[in-house]
C-alpha cells in the first residue's frame, strides 16, 4: 500500500535551490547540482517520462553571479540526434509556487499557476522527439518583467542542458526558443541577447507568441481594468530589482498599497488576477499613478524594459492576435518594426479573430511547424507580415488542434511520450502529425 503523497518544496524551502559555496567562480551554464523528478499534469497525474532538474550558474540583469533551476524533459524512445527546445512558460508571478521547477512536479500545490496548463503544449514538442528545457527564467526571486535577466537565465539553461550527459546532446545541437505572453517576452530577451552573451549556441530560430513589446505601455493600459493584477505584479517584482523604484514606491504609497504589494508576492497568477481585478494603482498612492511614473528615474527604467532594441541573429516567428485583450497589437507591431529596421528576418502573423487565451492554445500548431523547418534546415520563407482569420482554421491549424488534443489526452493518461492506442481517431491523429 502506498504511503501519503509527499509534497515537493518550493524555492526558498528546498535546499536543492541553494548554490554551493564558491559557485560564482564557475562558468555560466555550469551544472551545480542535478536530480531526477516526477512531472505531473496539474501536479496530480504522474507522467511516465524522464525528467531532470539542474541547478546551474547564471547571472542577474546586472551580471552578478546567481543560480537558478531548469527542468529538462526527455522525449520517448528516439534514435539519432535530437534537437533542443528552450520553452519559456508564462510564469507571470513572483511566488515560487509558479516556477516551472515546482509547479510541474507531482504533488505541487500551485492552483492558478500558468505552467501547469502549459504542460500539454510542452508535450506536443516531446511528441516530435525534441528534448525540452524549461527554465525558472525569473530567477530565484521571481523577477517578473525584469529586462535582460530572462535571456541570461535561459541561455545558461541551454548551456547547462547541452552539457548534461543524460540529455544526450552536444554543443552543436540545433536549438530553438519558444514562449507565449510572459514566456514570449522572456523568449524575446533570449533571441536579443544570444549574439552577445552566448554566440556559441546554435540558435536556429525563436517563436515569440504575444511577446508584449513595450511593458511600460502595457502597464498603463491594463491598470484599473480586468487584468490590473498583472501591472501590480510587475511593479512589485521590479521594486526588488531596482532599489530606486522601491524607495519611490515606499515614499508615495499608502499603507494599503504596501500591503497589496506584500500580499501579491505570495499569489499565483490567477489568484492575483482575481483578487486585484479592476484595481487602480492610484488608489494605493498619494498622487495619480501617471504622475508618479513620470518622476525620474522611472521613465528611463520603463525604456529599459522595451523589447526590440537589440537585433537577434536568428530568424523569428512572431504571433499576435489583433484583438488581444491583454497585449496591445500596436506594441507588438512596434517590436517587430524595430527588429526589421535592424535587418532581422521576421515572419509576423497577425490573427484577426481570437484573444489572448485562445491563441495560447491555437498558435502552437504553426509554431511547431515553423520550428520543425528550422531544425531541418529548410529555407526560410520571404518573411513579412501576414494576416489570418484564426490560427485554428488553416490546414496546419486544424492538424495542430488535433495534435494538442492528442497531447492533452496522453497527459491525462500519464503517457505523454507514448503511442496512442490504435483506432480510427488515433490513426487520424497520426496521419495529421506526419503531415505537419
Amino acid at each position: 500500500m502506498r504511503g501519503p503523497r509527499r509534497r515537493p518544496l518550493p524555492a526558498g524551502q528546498d535546499p536543492f535551490y541553494e548554490p554551493p559555496i564558491g559557485f560564482a567562480a564557475a562558468a555560466p551554464g555550469t551544472v551545480l547540482r542535478s536530480r531526477s523528478v516526477r512531472i505531473a499534469l496539474l501536479a496530480a497525474i504522474p507522467q511516465r517520462i524522464t525528467a531532470w532538474q539542474l541547478l546551474y550558474r547564471t547571472c542577474d540583469l546586472s551580471g552578478v553571479p546567481d543560480a537558478t533551476v531548469t527542468t529538462v524533459v526527455l522525449p520517448g524512445d528516439v534514435s539519432g540526434p535530437v534537437p533542443l527546445l528552450a520553452y519559456q512558460c508564462a510564469i507571470d508571478a513572483i511566488s515560487s509556487r509558479c516556477f516551472p521547477s515546482y509547479a510541474l512536479r507531482y504533488g505541487a500545490f500551485a492552483p492558478g499557476s500558468v505552467p501547469q496548463v502549459e504542460w500539454p503544449i510542452i508535450v506536443t514538442a516531446l511528441r516530435r522527439g525534441w528534448v525540452v528545457t524549461i527554465s525558472d527564467h525569473g530567477g530565484p526571486r521571481g523577477s517578473f518583467g525584469a529586462p535582460r535577466e530572462p535571456g541570461y537565465r535561459v541561455l545558461d539553461a541551454i548551456r547547462a542542458t547541452l552539457g548534461f550527459a543524460p540529455a544526450g546532446l552536444s554543443p552543436e545541437t540545433p536549438t530553438a526558443a519558444w514562449g507565449y505572453s510572459g514566456g514570449g517576452m522572456a523568449t524575446s530577451w533570449v533571441a536579443e541577447l544570444a549574439p552577445s552573451y552566448a554566440p556559441e549556441i546554435a540558435l536556429v530560430g525563436a517563436v515569440l507568441g504575444s511577446p508584449v513589446g513595450d511593458p511600460g505601455d502595457i502597464f498603463a493600459r491594463l491598470n484599473a481594468g480586468p487584468f490590473a493584477g498583472l501591472p501590480l505584479l510587475v511593479v512589485t517584482a521590479l521594486r526588488r530589482v531596482y532599489p530606486e523604484l522601491d524607495r519611490l514606491l515606499r515614499a508615495h504609497s499608502e499603507p494599503a498599497g504596501i500591503a497589496a504589494m506584500d500580499r501579491i508576492e505570495t499569489c499565483t497568477t490567477t489568484e492575483a488576477l482575481v483578487r486585484y481585478r479592476g484595481v487602480d494603482l492610484t488608489d494605493y498612492l498619494d498622487r495619480p499613478v501617471v504622475e508618479l511614473f513620470a518622476i525620474p528615474p522611472i521613465p528611463a527604467l520603463f525604456d529599459e524594459l522595451r523589447l526590440g532594441e537589440r537585433a537577434p541573429a536568428c530568424p523569428l516567428l512572431v504571433q499576435q492576435a489583433v484583438r488581444d485583450e491583454v497585449i496591445a497589437v500596436e506594441n507588438v507591431d512596434g517590436q517587430v518594426e524595430r527588429y526589421r529596421r535592424a535587418g532581422v528576418h521576421v515572419e509576423y502573423v497577425r490573427v484577426r479573430f481570437g484573444g489572448h487565451i485562445s491563441e495560447m492554445f491555437l498558435a502552437p500548431s504553426s509554431a511547431l511547424a515553423w520550428l520543425s523547418d528550422r531544425y531541418a534546415g529548410r529555407p526560410l520563407g520571404p518573411g513579412g507580415t501576414g494576416a489570418v482569420a484564426s490560427s485554428g482554421l488553416s490546414g496546419t491549424g486544424i492538424r495542430g488542434v488535433f495534435g494538442l488534443a492528442a497531447a492533452a489526452f496522453l497527459a491525462l493518461v500519464g503517457r505523454p511520450a507514448a503511442g496512442l492506442v490504435p483506432g480510427p481517431f488515433t490513426r487520424f491523429i497520426g496521419r495529421t502529425r506526419r503531415a505537419a
